[in-house]
């Protein structure tokens, strides 16, 4: 399995996305805020709120709560101002990582997100440290006994998607962002189930780790992921197939 999606298969396996449900609802919430505030309330004219929205019904976020959302972030209801902040360190073993955190009290995010990784065994850098690393991309990850290569192919050819990849069990459609909507909704015309689909950050070369420094990579990634004021992790970690069943397990 490639880097970019090997954290992602670890948290689905711990079943950290069921049981941290209440958690990616907020995150949801403060992304569409803050697109809405940025783009206005128009779903179709506002890509950043139309990606917003379509990841807070993936998760069956309540059209309600997705509304209240918007209302907060164009004025029409009150609400706290957001601001986002992006950090860049080192993790265990000189991992890459950057974080992007939506916070409404910015000291407090950056004393929380500084002790982190000093107490995880990583450091922050300077900007643009690390960021030269990564690219934005979109995944689209299918199983392999839901879809066919060739079914695959077709729909990145005709839909606009960058490449399609193999990564053992499973294949990995890779878009430019602009094109991932476009790519994402034909998956879905297709009754294509999926295992992960995401716009994310995709590092250009990757870090492998072992043993107690990559337990220790995973404890922090998992500590960043659960203060309250981040929204997204990304990282240029990789581990073993055998190790990354035994910390999923």
């Amino acid at each position: 399995m490639s880097g970019h999606s090997k954290w992602a298969t670890i948290k689905h396996k711990k079943g950290a996305l069921d049981a941290k449900r209440g958690k990616a609802f907020t995150r949801l919430i403060k992304e569409i805020t803050i697109a809405a505030r940025q783009g206005g309330g128009d779903v179709d004219g506002n890509p950043r709120l139309r990606s917003a929205v379509a990841a807070a019904k993936a998760e069956n976020m309540p059209a309600d709560n997705i509304k209240r959302a918007i209302q907060r972030g164009t004025g029409e209801l009150p609400g706290a101002t957001y601001e986002e902040i992006s950090f860049e360190g080192y993790g265990p073993g000189g991992v890459a990582i950057i974080v992007e955190a939506t916070t409404d009290n910015r000291n407090r995010a950056v004393s929380e997100i500084r002790h982190t990784f000093s107490k995880h065994g990583g450091n922050l850098g300077e900007p643009n440290s690390v960021r030269f690393m990564f690219s934005k991309k979109g995944i689209i990850a299918v199983a392999k006994d839901a879809a066919s290569e060739e079914q695959l192919m077709n729909i990145v050819l005709e839909a606009g998607g960058e490449d399609l990849n193999d990564e053992g069990d499973t294949w990995e459609i890779i878009t430019e962002p602009q094109s991932f909507d476009t790519v994402a909704q034909a998956v879905r015309d297709a009754k294509i189930e999926t295992v992960m689909s995401e716009v994310t950050m995709i590092a250009s070369t990757y870090t492998k780790l072992e043993g107690a420094v990559a337990a220790q990579m995973v404890r922090l990634l998992e500590a960043l992921e659960d203060n309250d004021d981040v929204q997204n992790v990304y990282s240029n970690f990789d581990m073993d197939a055998q190790q990354m069943e035994e910390v999923a397990g």
